[in-house]
C-alpha cells in the first residue's frame, strides 16, 4: 500500500521543491497561471452568453408573441375571434391567447419623429401573452380602452419624442387617406396614458394602443389576428407548421417568434460556441506549457530518476511520479480559476454598472443592442465542462514527458555521477 503511494509523495515533493534551475520554477509557474486565466475567462464569458440567452428568453420573447395567427386576407379582421381565441386555447401547449391589430407608423411630437411598431390590444386578454403588465414605469395599461385613443409608449422611445403621462403624440401610418385636398397619410392623435420599460430594444420601438382604436385607424371590422402564448416557446415553430396543415384553419396562417427573433437567438447561440471554441485554446496553450515544464523537470530530475530505478523503481512508477507532478500544477490553476471565474461571473453584472455609474459610459446601448445591460448567468454544466476539459488537456499534457523519465537508463547517467 505504501509503494503505491511512493509516486504521489515523490511527485508532490518534487513540485514544493525549489529548483536551482530557476527558470523552470518561471515556466511552472507561468503555466498555472495561464490555466488560471484561461478557466477564468472561459467561466465568465460563458456565463455571459448565457445571461444574454436568458434574457432574450424572459425579456424579447416576453413581450413577443409565440405564435400569430391571422386571416391569409389582411384587407379584413376576424369577426368571431372570440369563437377562434377559445378554440385554439383549448389545443395542447397553448397557454394564452389575446386579439392584436398591428400596425407600422411614425410617431411626432414637439419636433422630433420616431418609428414604431403601434400593436393594438384588449388588455383584458394581453397578460395571457405578454409580460408588459409587469414593467409599467408610469401609468397604466387599462387606460387602453375604444374611444379613449390612449396610448402606451416604451420607455426609450418616450424619451426619444421627449414626452411623458398626459402629453399628446401624432401617429402616422403608411395607409394614404383620400380627400378633396388630395391624397395624405392617414394620422391620429394620441394621449400618453403610460410607459413601460422592458429593459431591451423593444422599448424604443414599440408602442400599444386600445384594440377598438387601431381597429377604427386601419379600417378593419374585427382584430387582425389572435397571439398565443405556448408553454414550451422551442415548439412553436412545429405548432404554426401543424396549425397551417389543419384544414379548419385553411383561411389563417401562422408566423411563430422564429420568424422575426430568431436570428437573434442563433446568433447568440453560434457566438456561445465560438467562442467557448476560442478561449479554449487559451486553455490548451497553458495546459501544454506543462509539457515543457515537465521536459526541462526530466532533464534536472535525471541524477535522481537513475537513483530510484536503482532502488527498484519501474517504469510505471516514475511515469506516474511525474504525472502527479503535472497535475498538481493543473489541478492547482483549474481550482483558482474556477473560483475565480465564478466570483466575477457572479458580480460582473454589478461590476459593469458600477464603472458606466463612475465614467458615465453606457457600454451597451439600448440603440444598438437588444439589452442595455451586461447580464450573465452562471451555468453548473458549463462549469463543469470547462474544468473536465481543462483537466483532460492538463494530463494529456504529462504523458510524453513522464514517458521520456521512464526511458531514463540508470547506467549511463550515473557514469558520468
Amino acid at each position: 500500500m505504501l509503494l503505491d503511494r511512493i509516486p504521489f509523495f515523490i511527485g508532490l515533493r518534487y513540485t514544493r521543491a525549489k529548483r536551482r534551475n530557476h527558470f523552470i520554477s518561471f515556466i511552472s509557474m507561468t503555466s498555472m497561471l495561464g490555466l488560471t486565466l484561461g478557466v477564468t475567462v472561459l467561466i465568465l464569458v460563458l456565463s455571459v452568453m448565457n445571461g444574454f440567452d436568458n434574457e432574450l428568453r424572459s425579456r424579447i420573447l416576453g413581450m413577443v408573441p409565440h405564435t400569430k395567427v391571422q386571416l391569409r386576407d389582411s384587407s379584413v379582421g376576424i369577426r368571431s375571434w372570440q369563437t377562434l381565441a377559445d378554440q385554439l386555447r383549448a389545443m395542447p401547449h397553448v397557454q394564452g391567447a389575446a386579439p392584436y391589430v398591428e400596425q407600422q407608423g411614425m410617431f411626432t411630437a414637439y419636433g422630433y419623429n420616431q418609428g414604431a411598431q403601434v400593436i393594438g390590444i384588449d388588455p383584458a386578454y394581453e397578460s395571457q401573452v405578454s409580460i408588459i403588465r409587469d414593467h409599467m414605469t408610469a401609468g397604466s395599461l387599462d387606460t387602453l380602452q375604444k374611444g379613449q385613443w390612449n396610448v402606451v409608449l416604451g420607455e426609450l422611445l418616450a424619451r426619444q419624442l421627449g414626452v411623458g403621462v398626459g402629453d399628446r403624440v401624432t401617429l402616422l401610418v403608411p395607409e394614404a387617406s383620400v380627400t378633396p385636398g388630395g391624397v395624405f397619410p392617414r394620422m391620429r392623435a394620441f394621449t400618453v396614458s403610460g410607459i413601460f420599460k422592458v429593459g431591451a430594444q423593444i422599448d424604443g420601438n414599440l408602442a400599444y394602443a386600445s384594440l377598438g382604436d387601431m381597429q377604427a385607424l386601419a379600417r378593419l371590422d374585427g382584430p387582425q389576428g389572435i397571439r398565443l402564448k405556448l408553454d414550451d416557446l422551442f415548439i412553436a415553430h412545429d405548432f404554426s407548421t401543424a396549425l397551417m396543415q389543419n384544414p379548419q384553419y385553411a383561411a389563417y396562417y401562422a408566423l411563430d417568434w422564429t420568424y422575426s427573433q430568431g436570428n437573434l437567438f442563433q446568433a447568440i447561440q453560434m457566438e456561445k460556441h465560438l467562442i467557448g471554441l476560442l478561449l479554449m485554446v487559451i486553455v490548451a496553450v497553458a495546459a501544454f506549457n506543462i509539457v515543457s515544464t515537465l521536459v526541462m523537470v526530466v532533464t534536472d530530475k535525471h541524477a535522481d530518476i537513475a537513483i530510484l530505478r536503482t532502488l527498484g523503481a519501474t517504469p510505471g512508477t516514475i511515469m506516474r511520479i511525474f504525472i502527479v507532478q503535472g497535475l498538481t500544477i493543473g489541478i492547482v490553476g483549474i481550482v483558482l480559476g474556477v473560483i475565480f471565474g465564478i466570483a466575477l461571473a457572479l458580480s460582473v453584472s454589478d461590476i459593469v454598472a458600477w464603472i458606466q455609474n463612475v465614467t458615465g459610459v453606457q457600454f451597451l446601448d439600448p440603440k444598438v443592442y437588444f439589452i442595455s445591460y451586461l447580464p450573465s448567468r452562471l451555468e453548473w454544466s458549463d462549469v463543469g465542462v470547462v474544468v473536465c476539459v481543462a483537466f483532460a488537456l492538463s494530463f494529456l499534457s504529462t504523458l510524453y514527458p513522464a514517458w521520456r523519465a521512464s526511458r531514463v537508463q540508470p547506467a549511463e547517467v550515473l557514469r558520468y555521477e
